[in-house]
């Protein structure tokens, strides 16, 4: 109990430290029915291989749409067998069960699955606890 008290603190403080950065593109959009959440700026100090590897989360009734990559800096070679391997894994989950889910990376671009993987889980705990309010 007191761990998830402790936990529940450390991310409501992260969120408020990293919502308070400036930032050209805001985090959390609408368009129309949908969320998007973009990670750009919320997850800064997840880096793949090469660099930072952001992505969009599309939420729709309280359900993972979609997860599309932003641009990087990652080899387009390896990056792509993240897109065609990893992205869709998330697809039709409810958010309390995607942010919890244990996707498996990609063999052979281990490195970037993992940024990507902690992006998205990043966005969704966003979603998350952006809609406790």
């Amino acid at each position: 109990m007191k761990r998830n008290i402790l936990t529940s603190a450390a991310l409501a403080s992260a969120f408020l430290f990293l919502t308070s950065q400036t930032t050209d593109e805001p985090i959390m959009t609408q368009e129309k029915d949908v969320t998007v959440i973009n990670t750009t700026s919320l997850a800064t100090d997840i880096e793949g291989y090469v660099g930072c590897t952001p992505v969009k989360v599309y939420i729709k009734g309280g359900k993972v749409l979609r997860i599309e990559a932003l641009e990087n800096e990652e080899t387009p070679k390896y990056f792509d067998m993240v897109e065609k391997g990893l992205l869709k894994k998330w697809n039709g989950m409810p958010v309390k069960t995607a942010e919890k889910c244990k996707v498996d990376a990609v063999t052979g671009a281990t490195v970037s699955s993992e940024a990507v993987i902690e992006n998205v889980r990043r966005g969704i705990s966003y979603y998350i606890y952006m809609n406790k309010k």
